[in-house]
């Protein structure tokens, strides 16, 4: 809600629609469009999350701040695994 009604305090409009398989274009076709990348992981997101102010006004410092160091401990879980696809894929190589 937050978010939405910054939009309309802001004037900030949506960008046009694209009617094409994003997947498919290049990374030039895409700027070109203006269509950013997503995070490619928890962490980069978690890095994205910390610098938004209207996300730390919307919750209030105390929830986000929890919210970010129980996400950090998360990511920092999942990213420490060995995962199944890491043992087929990198044991039967060496």
């Amino acid at each position: 809600m937050k978010a939405g009604l910054d939009g309309i305090k802001n004037k900030i409009l949506p960008p046009e629609p694209v009617n094409q398989n994003i997947y498919e274009m290049s990374a030039a076709e895409r700027e070109e469009l203006g269509i950013q990348s997503l995070p490619g992981s928890l962490g980069e997101a978690l890095e994205e999350l910390k610098g938004s102010e209207l996300i730390k006004s919307a919750l209030g410092d105390h929830i986000f701040e929890h919210f970010v160091e129980a996400k950090e401990i998360e990511w920092d879980v999942y990213r420490t695994q060995v995962h199944p696809w890491e043992l087929e894929q990198y044991l039967s190589a060496y």
